[in-house]
């Protein structure tokens, strides 16, 4: 039995949290969310959907205790993933490992910062589509795949980062839980892979209310989605990344298959009325365009016109 505590219990990590525990470890959540921390303390948390159905007991708390944990995950989105880690500090002992797992790019340097890249992974999450059903319960429409690899930036390079064999205990101990879990050696290829897909349903699912299957059939959106795939594809080529992505619009058309009834995270930010994460997903594709001297602009624009429909949107 693993000590495992997620930091960040939404929709994502309130998977996480109930099917690990489920499978028998000691489970920690820690989320402010208080009414969903209070309903899991009291009642237990209830998980529904591709893993069937579960109600599951495991500790809550709104804030991380000083109680070292053998698994850190910060599951939080990539707005709230510095404080986030800094709420992880406090569940470090010498031999922690994190594991951070977000859509998008940027978030893995902000949690380093915070626990040390020496223990750091970077974990990538694919064809779930979870949401939350109230306090306590979670759904989720899928149970594709978790990929985790060791954070590259700065402690592996002078040799010192996690290494191969603590990351297949953690990845081991994902699959005993029920996942599909594998460690990798190129996780910003990973990272990429997702990101083509996000691009391609983050933002347009959000800007009209569609599913990930009606904008990837609808005549109008489907070209604007596989417009924004494309020029993702394109920038990862020209910055270097080594994809396996042959046809980014069959990628992108084969991960939306998977989950067409799915809401994008963005969607449901919008239909909560909050502010969404859109600068790690389609904002962060002209960023990264910038870096190898070309541009972005169907990506640009669309977290443009984000970014205006949520300037009424409360702060996270």
């Amino acid at each position: 039995m693993a000590r495992i505590a997620v930091v960040g219990c939404g929709a994502m990590g309130s998977v996480y949290a109930g099917l690990l525990a489920a499978s028998g470890h000691d489970v920690l959540a820690v989320d402010p969310w208080a009414a969903h921390m209070q309903a899991i303390a009291e009642r237990g948390l209830q998980v529904s959907g591709a893993s069937g159905e579960h109600l599951v007991r495991l500790r809550a708390a709104t804030v991380a205790p000083a109680e070292p944990m053998d698994l850190v995950i910060v599951a939080t989105k990539a707005a709230e993933v510095a404080a986030a880690a800094r709420q992880a500090q406090a569940l470090l002992g010498p031999e922690t490992v994190v594991l951070t797992i977000q859509n998008g790019l940027g978030s893995a340097e902000r949690v380093a910062e915070a626990v040390g890249a020496e223990r750091l992974a970077v974990g990538i999450a694919g064809g779930f589509g979870a949401a939350m059903r109230g306090p306590g319960a979670v759904h989720h429409n899928g149970m594709e795949i978790v990929r985790m690899g060791a954070h590259v930036a700065g402690a592996n390079v002078a040799g010192v980062g996690l290494d191969a064999a603590r990351l297949e205990q953690v990845a081991a101990l994902w699959r005993g839980a029920g996942f599909r879990a594998e460690a990798v050696a190129d996780i910003a290829a990973m990272q990429w892979e997702k990101l083509i897909c996000n691009c391609a349903y983050s933002a347009p699912c959000a800007l009209v209310a569609m599913t990930i299957g009606q904008v990837m059939d609808d005549a109008e959106m489907g070209p604007v989605s596989r417009a924004c795939a494309t020029e993702a594809w394109e920038v990862a080529r020209a910055r270097g990344v080594a994809i396996d992505v042959a046809d980014p619009i069959a990628h992108v058309r084969a991960f939306g298959a998977r989950i067409p009834h799915a809401k994008p995270s963005l969607l449901l930010d919008h239909e909560a009325g909050r502010r969404s994460e859109i600068d790690a997903i389609n904002g962060a594709i002209p960023r990264e365009a910038a870096k190898a001297g070309i541009t972005a602009p169907v990506n640009a624009t669309l977290a443009a016109l984000v970014r205006v429909r949520e300037r009424g949107f409360p702060a996270r």
